[in-house]
């Protein structure tokens, strides 16, 4: 039985639309649905390789992996990524088209409405619900019309709409009446409630807050979700400052180089995990020496982060440590004798920079991108991993070990049975305690209309 596909709208950036994203679709999918994620357009570094080719944002693979469906790139069709100066890398369908001005992206929407189209189509055939991530705030007025995420996917498929507020940023009342009242009203019509989530202690204290949004805003009031620390699906940089860790006294220490840039920061969420470990996030020039070990991270621009740690001294620090340093993708490519930009994939002109010289072969930057999923046997073991880059070593393609240091290209490098299994208790006693929040009944009956 199909049921209409729901949009999830968010009254501010960093409302919590991923999150209750993959709430609502896992409750769906548990009351014996077919469903799958949706985001038209993402803006993210954090990528990951789907299961059939092509890369998406870590929000839609995520949701994904909740869901236990298959990847492709239909989930997110269109990517953005961060680029020189006022442009961005393009990612159409799973496959980078080109770099952008940005300007240039707005003024070409209309050519890439027909692409998210069909990706909508194509997973609405094919699963019962979509669950459709907004993107935002869905009136910036001055946006409304570029809005591909938002007000474009809600008006062609004539999804139904659930608004989410962060009650935590205050301003909650304003965001709702606000938001809601600026809607067109096509779209007000389809608005089924409010859900507002981040609510620290009583939840009863907001029980008049909910009269006032029913009563006065006549905007019924789908549930109000506590704060719960979620370390799991971490999509921007707002994901690094939310997680909370539970570590043991005598932990073992790590540091994480934060550049400018850093992506796929996913790949710590094992480590923070791990009660044996405290992990830190280190974007300033401290000394490393109390530090057990030091990532480096992956980079979405990695001349520009390389030039970054020689602006703030950790470069020098890192040259000077004997103890253990571990590169990942852009942190691995960061290690070499030299990184060679003659093609300009992230520079104006043709470029050499030198590396940290850790290990004696260069990188060269290469047009084509290698984006590929599959079994790697690396560092001793098995592991399923991605790699997603333009540079490339002759000598050591996949990986290197030798004394402190040690790299490799692929990521998911942490991730085990272990690993996996904390995730899966985590995220059903996450989906728990919000179902628990949420008149789910309500949601259904709208959806069933």
């Amino acid at each position: 039985m199909k049921l209409q596909p729901i949009s999830i709208f968010g009254t501010s950036s960093d409302s919590g639309k991923s999150t209750l994203s993959f709430v609502i679709a896992k409750i769906i999918q548990d009351m014996g649905y077919s469903v799958a994620p949706f985001k038209a357009q993402n803006v993210s570094n954090n990528a990951v390789v789907c299961d059939y080719g092509g890369e998406i944002a870590i929000a839609q693979h995520f949701q994904a992996s909740v869901l236990g469906v298959k990847t492709s790139y239909h989930m997110n069709p269109i990517l953005l990524k961060s680029g020189r100066k006022n442009s961005a890398s393009l990612i159409i369908e799973g496959k980078v088209i080109d770099t952008t001005d940005v300007r240039e992206y707005y003024k070409n929407l209309d050519k890439l409405k027909p692409i998210v189209s069909k990706s909508f189509k194509y997973l609405y055939e094919k699963y019962d619900s979509l669950v459709c991530e907004g993107a935002g705030s869905p009136v910036e007025l001055n946006l409304m019309d570029k809005d591909l995420s938002n007000i474009y996917i809600a008006t062609e498929f004539k999804t139904k709409i659930i608004l989410v507020a962060d009650i935590e940023k205050g301003g909650v009342f304003a965001s709702i009446w606000g938001v809601y009242n600026l809607l067109p009203e096509e779209l007000r019509d389809r608005v089924i409630g409010v859900v507002i989530n981040k609510f620290r202690g009583d939840l009863t204290l907001f029980d008049k807050g909910i009269d006032i949004i029913e009563n006065e805003f006549n905007i019924p009031v789908l549930g109000v979700l506590p704060y719960s620390p979620f370390n799991l699906g971490f999509e921007d940089s707002q994901s690094l400052k939310n997680y909370q860790q539970k570590y043991n006294k005598d932990a073992f220490k790590i540091g994480v180089i934060a550049y400018p840039t850093m992506s796929n920061y996913n790949d710590f969420e094992p480590l923070i995990a791990d009660k044996d470990i405290y992990l830190e996030f280190i974007s300033s020039n401290i000394s490393l020496e109390s530090f057990d070990k030091i990532i480096l991270s992956g980079s979405k621009l990695v001349i520009q982060d390389l030039e970054w740690l020689k602006e703030t001294g950790l470069f020098d620090r890192l040259k000077s440590r004997n103890k253990e340093i571990l590169g990942i993708c852009g942190g691995y490519q960061m290690m070499f004798n030299k990184i060679i930009d003659n093609d300009c994939i992230e520079t104006d002109t043709p470029k050499v920079v030198e590396g940290l010289a850790f290990i004696n072969d260069d990188i060269i930057f290469k047009k084509d991108k290698i984006v590929k999923r599959g079994e790697y046997n690396i560092f001793g073991k098995t592991l399923n991993g991605f790699e997603i880059h333009h540079g490339v070593s002759e000598k050591y393609p996949l990986f290197y070990q030798k004394d402190n240091i040690s790299g490799t290209f692929v990521h998911g490098l942490f991730e085990d049975s272990e690993f996996l299994k904390y995730k899966e208790n985590t995220i059903n006693e996450f989906v728990k305690i919000m179902k628990d929040r949420l008149n789910i009944n309500k949601i259904m009956e709208a959806i069933n209309e």
